[in-house]
């Protein structure tokens, strides 16, 4: 094995701590910066690992020992803060969405291609066993043709357990940019690009209240539609139906089903990376044993493409391409018509069933 990619993070949020512990224990990456709007914030999140510096943004965009900076800020930075790590000839890897905006998310990757560095996204959750067993089980012909998906997110909103959930209700926010990466990744996984959306949206409350910290009873205001639900019609023909929701109560539908012309499958929670992996049979459902993707991963194994120097498989395109059809599908519920996915992307490779730390 060569030297390990150092990793430099700008944004030390709640979301940190997962990426700093699946870095410590790849050796395929190293951490060796931080830097935060909040210094002591960022001193507190990689007080248990040595070595790591604690910079501003731009003493850390600066530092020629980072090889790919981790853009864990909110939506409304990540455009900004790519670019800026482009224009410093950094490698970038954001988290979901890409951009606020597909306008913004097309600079991002515009100058990446100039400045010919490589520009990669979460959710990586879709490396791991659940959706990859998912994946094999339909690539292998076990459920034969795929025609249909469902894809259910039901939650009363985020405002119940996050101190500060105000970026959830303001434009870039919604339950469809903030959770739908995560489904629609794994749709496409599965089932490959989108062609054409169909959706209606809805919002049922003008302002939502703090449930927890120190704002508790504080009252945010509501400028995005709260429950979205649409149909995908993917290229290949298969046709997904999405309902993601901070309005509902609660449901028992599966995150995820998958219809074939011979079976169906219960695909697992795709911000999860494992999970049980259900399929129809003569005898009912049955569980398929764990066959493909990363045992074991956490948030950030979709860095182990840059340090194997491979095609990405939580790349630029399939985020931007996953952005382009939330956007649409928003465009489509406003309107009420049909709209023609702009974008494509290829179907991103499968992980073989290996361990994340080999």
């Amino acid at each position: 094995m060569g030297q390990p990619v150092n990793v430099g993070v700008v944004g030390c949020g709640a979301i940190s701590a997962q990426y700093f512990q699946t870095i410590d224990r790849l050796p395929q990456l190293r951490l060796v910066a931080v830097a935060d709007l909040d210094l002591d914030r960022a001193r507190e999140a990689v007080r248990p690992y040595e070595g790591v510096d604690v910079l501003s943004v731009a003493e850390l965009l600066a530092d020629p020992r980072v090889d790919v900076v981790l853009n864990l800020t909110i939506p409304a930075a990540h455009a900004e803060v790519a670019l800026q790590a482009i224009a410093a000839g950094k490698d970038v890897y954001g988290e979901k969405p890409l951009a606020a905006t597909a306008a913004d998310a097309t600079r991002v990757l515009e100058a990446a291609a100039a400045a010919q560095v490589r520009v990669g996204c979460a959710p990586d959750t879709v490396l791991g066993t659940g959706t990859q067993t998912a994946r094999k089980a339909i690539d292998d012909g076990l459920i034969g043709r795929p025609i249909a998906a469902t894809a259910t997110m039901m939650t009363p909103g985020h405002e119940r357990w996050h101190p500060n959930p105000d970026f959830y209700y303001v434009s870039g926010g919604g339950p469809l940019l903030d959770m739908g990466p995560y489904y629609i990744t794994s749709l496409v996984t599965l089932l490959g690009p989108v062609a054409r959306v169909i959706g209606a949206a809805s919002r049922t409350r003008a302002k939502r209240t703090i449930g927890s910290g120190p704002r508790q009873g504080e009252e945010i205001p509501v400028t995005v539609d709260t429950h979205v639900t649409g149909v995908l019609v993917h290229a290949s023909g298969a046709l997904s139906t999405l309902v993601m929701s901070f309005d509902g109560a609660a449901t028992k539908a599966p995150n995820i089903e998958v219809h074939g012309e011979q079976g169906s499958l219960v695909v697992p929670d795709p911000n999860r990376f494992d999970g049980q992996v259900l399929i129809s049979g003569k005898d009912g459902w049955q569980e398929l044993p764990e066959s493909a993707g990363y045992v074991g991963a956490g948030r950030g194994v979709g860095l182990l493409d840059f340090a194997a120097d491979q095609e990405l498989r939580a790349g630029g395109s399939l985020a931007f391409h996953v952005l382009d059809v939330m956007e649409s599908l928003l465009a489509a519920a406003g309107s009420g018509t049909a709209v023609t996915i702009a974008s494509t992307c290829e179907r991103p490779r499968p992980v073989a069933l290996h361990s994340s730390v080999s």
